[in-house]
């Protein structure tokens, strides 16, 4: 698991939708951001820096900006020498108010990227704040095939040459989509969802073994795919072997952790004659049926037992 930074300069590029335009420290412009979260630096400009998050994007909206202003001479030098005093790395004025000559000075001299915004504060404040948590988000990469079955995200893993891309090559052209084939990019956005999506390079393409490479946009049109999905259920393909049991009640819920995160697993043997994209599709209406509270196995196990209380089931029947 890792969690990665960002560049100032990805978010002064990427974003059109932030309005930013730099204003000083582009030799800055490189430093990295690491927290998801923002700071209006209001009370410690009046001197409280004990709590201060200077780790975070400071964001100066129209309060911040009309008490900056209205300090003139020795105030506002020692307003700029305390607030500059900390590590910063990236300040942004927001509503087009323009910084103060004396933060323009600063920010050049110490490499802090200043940035201006037309947006209002608080728009801007919710559209960083998405962005930041998309970015900086926990992920990691998995081996496997991730594809929307009946608007349920499924993880199918299993070890190379067990059929994952066939099964979704199979599950697409019965109307489902892919999000990803070979690595997954899993993103965890809060404490109990994951985010699955695929590379550029990547995206919208499969292998398949005999065929190459398959752009599976082109074939099956834009509907069979999508960038970014759900995790909601975890297939695990393994190969049917008679030494092995294998759940047969679906009593069992297993689960496997991700980034922290719980999501319900299926270990789903592969033998000949088996119609895995049918079982696969079945496992996913299954886990809709479980999400509104409805679980086949849980109700047949407790149904069972009041007719063995009744003595309406032998417990032991006799053999023939």
């Amino acid at each position: 698991m890792s969690v990665p930074g960002i560049n100032v300069s990805n978010i002064l590029k990427d974003h059109p939708e932030l309005g930013l335009k730099l204003i000083a420290g582009e030799n800055g412009l490189q430093n990295r951001i690491h927290s998801s979260e923002i700071n209006r630096p209001g009370l410690s400009l009046t001197g409280f820096y004990e709590s201060f998050a200077h780790d975070r994007i400071q964001i100066f909206g129209k309060g911040e900006w009309a008490y900056i202003t209205s300090k003139e001479g020795e105030e506002m030098e020692k307003l700029a020498a305390d607030f500059f005093h900390f590590h910063l790395n990236c300040i942004i004025f927001t509503h087009g108010n323009v910084p103060p000559h004396i933060f323009i000075e600063y920010c050049d001299r110490l490499n802090i990227p200043l940035l201006g915004s037309d947006v209002s504060t608080h728009k801007f404040i919710t559209l960083i704040s998405q962005i930041l948590d998309r970015s900086l988000a926990p992920r990691t990469m998995r081996h496997g095939v991730l594809i929307e079955v009946f608007g349920i995200g499924i993880l199918l893993s299993g070890k190379s040459g067990v059929g994952k891309s066939e099964t979704a090559l199979e599950l697409i052209e019965r109307g489902h989509r892919l999000v990803a084939d070979d690595m997954v990019e899993i993103r965890r956005l809060s404490e109990s969802y994951l985010i699955g999506t695929c590379s550029d390079l990547l995206r919208h393409h499969m292998e398949i073994r005999g065929l190459g490479i398959l752009n599976i946009k082109d074939i099956f049109g834009i509907g069979s795919v999508r960038d970014h999905k759900l995790i909601e259920l975890i297939i695990h393909l393994e190969e049917w072997t008679e030494e092995k049991e294998f759940d047969r009640t679906g009593l069992e819920n297993r689960t496997e952790e991700v980034l922290g995160v719980n999501i319900p697993l299926i270990k789903l043997p592969v033998r000949p004659g088996r119609n895995i994209p049918i079982i696969v599709e079945t496992a996913a209406m299954n886990q809709r049926l479980k999400k509104l509270g409805k679980n086949a196995a849980a109700e047949f196990s407790q149904k069972l037992n009041i007719y063995l209380q009744q003595g309406k089931v032998e417990r032991n029947p006799p053999q023939n």
